[in-house]
């Protein structure tokens, strides 16, 4: 299924503000082109909508934003995404404008979220498919990086499949809590700096995004190792945590995500998460990240298990062993659909069409009738 959703989350907090109410837009007409069919999502700073193109038909995906909303973000947004055009695994824009009471961003539509596909699989990624994952999320954080953005809101409800040819292919979405880290004239990376509120989920902050630390491109890194051992583990050792208010749950959370070794979470899985965990919290707050280093790494760990990547992931095997089953059924009734006429036909019952005897035109007299040639 087609979808650009962001489901909710027990521990999520784009923002930590309250949006409001979503727009009634269903056949609301949008730049001209493009019609509203029904509210599909949200995203951190805005709700989307599936749309269609009057022109072709082609179904995309309509995000809006209240013209009066206290802090606007999607033209923002939108400048993002213009920017990162001619970059693979990102959606294209297709148009961003002011209606009557909101602005509305059309981008193409995606597929199913990573979030989506994990529970389709019972919420365990095979080692094959987490490896595959991991060097498509790289690649995509590295063009990110390379236009002097980061995201700040890694998780896997943000990593959307591609359709038709594209279905193999992972896309980065939803910038609205996206920052420059680089400064736009001067290109001088941003300042370190603390004492800053915590943006993006919490499930997959980095541990000096949780302590009030600027972030920069190691701290979406970081929130990529979180959502890899997620894949693998299932669930987070800081994943369930309760307490009385959100400040005193999230201070539990920084704590049991401090505490717990690199080593214990990762002492059932390859060496290779362990190291790659490591070298992403030993780096520094400026450092250029070593892309292709990490990109080896995995690929090596692959290699040495014999692991193509083939883009059959998990998911794929389940759409072919659903269709396999469907086929057996159709056939098992098949069978059974021709048993029962042959058995009827044995007992010389009522011949339904396409029983077995041929059918002929006969002419008595100046009539036309059917006869039935044994």
């Amino acid at each position: 299924m087609k979808s650009q959703t962001q489901a909710p989350m027990e521990d999520s907090t784009p923002s930590g503000r309250n949006r409001k109410p979503s727009l009634h837009l269903d056949n609301q007409l949008v730049g001209g082109k493009y019609r509203v069919v029904k509210r599909i999502g949200s995203g951190s700073f805005g709700d989307i909508y599936l749309g269609v193109c009057l022109k072709d038909a082609s179904e995309v995906a309509i995000k809006v934003e209240r013209n009066e909303a206290k802090y606007p973000q999607l033209a923002y947004e939108a400048k993002v995404y213009q920017k990162l055009a001619k970059n693979p695994g990102f959606p294209t824009l297709k148009h961003f404008g002011c209606e009557q009471h909101f602005k509305a961003m059309v981008i193409e539509l995606l597929g199913p979220s990573l979030e989506e596909l994990f529970s389709s699989c019972k919420r365990r990624f095979s080692l094959k498919t987490v490896l595959m994952v991991a060097d498509q999320l790289l690649s995509r954080l590295e063009n990110l990086h390379s236009i002097g953005f980061i995201h700040r809101d890694i998780k896997p409800d943000n990593f959307l499949m591609g359709t038709g040819k594209q279905a193999h292919k992972l896309f980065l979405i939803d910038f609205g809590l996206s920052k420059r880290y680089l400064d736009a004239e001067s290109l001088l990376h941003i300042p370190f700096r603390k004492d800053r509120n915590l943006t993006g989920t919490v499930r997959y902050a980095s541990v000096n995004a949780q302590k009030g630390i600027e972030q920069s491109r190691r701290d979406d890194l970081e929130s990529m190792c979180h959502c890899l051992m997620y894949f693998n583990l299932g669930k987070l050792p800081w994943q369930g945590i309760t307490a009385a208010n959100k400040k005193q749950k999230y201070e539990m959370i920084l704590e049991k995500k401090s505490g717990t070794k690199i080593e214990e979470l990762c002492k059932a899985f390859p060496s290779e998460f362990a190291v790659f965990m490591k070298y992403v919290r030993s780096m520094r707050f400026n450092e250029d990240p070593d892309y292709n280093y990490m990109r080896q790494l995995f690929r090596l760990l692959s290699r040495s298990l014999n692991y193509q990547y083939d883009n059959v992931f998990d998911w794929s095997l389940l759409k072919q062993q659903k269709l396999e089953r469907q086929r057996e059924r159709d056939q098992e009734r098949a069978r059974g659909i021709t048993g029962a006429r042959l058995s009827q036909a044995k007992k010389g019952d009522h011949l339904p069409l396409g029983s077995g005897r041929k059918f002929s035109h006969c002419a008595v007299g100046d009539r036309s009738t059917t006869c039935i040639r044994k």
